[in-house]
C-alpha cells in the first residue's frame, strides 16, 4: 500500500484531518502515521489508536501493513506538543 492510498482512507474516514506518513524502511509495509483531528476529542490515545487502525483491519490482517506506527494528536494536543515534537 502506498503513503497517498494510507492518506486517502484517514482523511476520508477523519475529513479535515491533517495526515503526515513516513515509510520507515523504504519496503512500503512499515508505516509512521501522524494524525491530528478534531475526531478524537473526548477520546484516550488507546481508542484514537483503534479508530485508525480499524480502517486499515484487512491491510493489517492480510500483511500488505507489516507494521503501522501511529502518532495522535487533537488539534489542540498539536499546538501544545509540536514545539516539543517537531524540531
Amino acid at each position: 500500500m502506498k503513503a497517498d492510498q494510507i492518506k486517502a482512507v484517514i482523511e476520508q474516514k477523519l475529513p479535515g484531518s491533517k495526515v503526515s506518513i513516513r515509510d520507515l524502511t523504504g519496503t512500503a509495509d512499515h508505516w509512521e502515521v501522524w494524525v491530528i483531528s478534531e475526531a478524537f476529542q473526548g477520546k484516550g490515545m488507546l481508542e484514537q489508536h483503534r479508530l485508525v487502525k480499524s480502517f486499515f483491519e484487512q491491510d493489517i490482517a492480510s500483511g500488505v501493513l507489516h507494521a503501522f506506527s501511529l502518532k495522535t494528536f487533537t488539534p489542540e494536543d498539536w499546538a501544545k506538543r509540536a514545539p516539543q515534537l517537531v524540531k
